[in-house]
């Protein structure tokens, strides 16, 4: 039986966040990246769990990894973009906020997504249409909010777009402070968060181009209602920097006249 890649997704996702899961907490060895950044045994062997389901369903279809690169042909036109494991530091450091994201891309479109957290058991999924979260077995349309106030804000580097916007300013803002509360998770679950309502906002200074990390949550905000633009409020495309996603227009429109302050007039 021939496996639809929304179920392809799902599983790819949740076999990913078991190794997450399995390995959290045991003394793991560690890779060194470029800018200080690393990866873990947890990392690699989560993408591996990952690569094996997708290789053995779509053997056709090219995969953009965290850290393995881009591997098969292409030919097909369709790429799966994986982060097996976004909030390394959290978890190097024994913090549970870490999310495994899988997405489908066809030429510029993701089809499905899922985002899973591997410490709650729930994963986030769209088909493209609708998103949902799934937890023991049963789903749940996602529904975003703002009522909550909190705007989560990406603080890790690299910042493209310095010296001209800086995140950190947002906060210092007292614009910020009185419409709403920060958080700092540093994992992309707090994207798909905004979707399910968790979050009122999700802010990075980012480079989305070819960005396993960010994919999948961008694929659930719009499949959920957000509203998903860069900083500067212009529509996401392939080559985007930069991205402001919020529950609702009010929300956006808050934080957008709030990014303004930091980019010279005429810049979008």
């Amino acid at each position: 039986m021939v496996i639809t890649d929304r179920d392809l997704v799902i599983k790819a996702a949740l076999a990913g966040a078991e190794v997450v899961r399995d390995k959290y907490g045991a003394p793991l060895d560690r890779v060194e990246k470029s800018g200080g950044d690393f990866a873990t045994a947890a990392d690699l062997e989560a993408e591996q769990a990952i690569l094996d389901i997708l290789r053995a369903a779509r053997p056709d279809d090219s995969v953009l990894g965290e850290e393995s690169g881009r591997t098969g042909s292409g030919g097909s036109g369709r790429e799966w973009l994986v982060d097996p494991l976004c909030g390394t530091l959290n978890y190097a450091v024994r913090t549970m906020l870490v999310s495994v994201n899988v997405a489908l891309r066809i030429g510029a479109d993701v089809t499905v997504a899922a985002s899973a957290d591997p410490f709650t058991g729930e994963v986030f999924w769209t088909d493209g249409e609708h998103a949902y979260a799934r937890q023991d077995g049963l789903d749940r349309r996602l529904t975003p909010q703002a009522g909550n106030r909190l705007v989560d804000v990406n603080l890790d580097p690299p910042f493209p777009q310095a010296p001209a916007f800086r995140a950190a300013l947002l906060l210092a803002d007292p614009g910020f402070a009185e419409l709403f509360r920060p958080r700092v998770v540093s994992t992309t679950l707090a994207v798909a968060w905004v979707a399910a309502g968790r979050r009122a906002a999700y802010l990075t200074d980012t480079d989305l181009r070819d960005n396993v990390h960010f994919a999948a949550g961008i694929a659930l905000c719009r499949a959920a209602g957000c509203v998903l633009t860069d900083l500067q409020g212009q529509p996401l495309h392939p080559g985007t920097v930069g991205l402001l996603a919020a529950a609702d227009r009010e929300t956006h429109a808050a934080l957008l006249a709030l990014t303004a302050k930091q980019f010279p007039a005429g810049s979008a």
